[in-house]
């Protein structure tokens, strides 16, 4: 076996409900359909053995990470807050309306080539992609062999980590979608990550849960028999 990160992007907020670029402004929590939908995830990922669950600092992450925790009925030191994972700094974007910005002329420029934004008196997104990928490099690294880690946290930081491991650049991160409490999963073998799920919302992922199979660090040709 080898470590396997689950990806978990937060639930609904009202910023999202009202296309607001919440960033890490305080005090942004789930609304009533993120906590409905936090609670669908939990349920789902109840029977997955996570060694750790790990989150952003922010509320809506944290809040998401607790119903997973509370389902697992887990101790709460096997939360941990890793500042690495929190969501981008958007500077002066932040708080403003989608459609607002969607008007200015660094938009085209997130759009076409991320790799070169840096937000006004915010953050690169370069810069963003690099401490999140890595802090999964130093998850997996201090992890054994069988370990499942849950790490949850935001939209733009999700497709940063999921281009990495798919040998995309930066650039092309905007083709990914990450939805509130979607689940992406990414095993990393010492010769290459496999990603094994994107932006998930609704199948079964209980084979988390079997540590019976070896997993090979080829890629089976002509697309092998799947699971997992």
């Amino acid at each position: 076996m080898v470590p396997t990160i689950v990806l978990v992007r937060h639930g609904r907020t009202s910023a999202n409900e009202r296309g607001i670029l919440a960033g890490r402004s305080p005090g942004v929590t789930l609304d009533e359909v993120g906590q409905e939908q936090a609670t669908a995830l939990a349920r789902r990922l109840a029977a997955v053995p996570f060694t750790t669950i790990v989150t952003s600092p922010l509320e809506r992450t944290r809040e998401t990470a607790e119903y997973i925790h509370v389902q697992q009925e887990r101790t709460a030191s096997d939360v941990v807050v890793d500042e690495r994972f929190i969501e981008c700094d958007y500077g002066t974007w932040t708080g403003q309306s989608l459609a607002t910005l969607a008007k200015k002329p660094l938009w085209k420029q997130v759009q076409s080539h991320p790799s070169a934004v840096t937000f006004p008196d915010g953050e690169s997104l370069m810069a963003m992609s690099m401490r999140a990928v890595s802090a999964i490099r130093d998850w997996t690294q201090q992890s054994r062999d069988a370990d499942v880690l849950a790490v949850v946290s935001h939209g733009d930081v999700i497709k940063a980590v999921l281009a990495d491991a798919l040998g995309m650049h930066l650039d092309a991160f905007q083709r990914l979608s990450v939805d509130p409490c979607s689940v992406s999963i990414v095993r990393y073998t010492k010769v290459r990550p496999f990603v094994v799920r994107i932006n998930d919302t609704g199948s079964d992922v209980a084979f988390l849960a079997s540590t019976s199979a070896d997993v090979s660090t080829d890629a089976p040709v002509g697309g092998g028999a799947g699971r997992g």
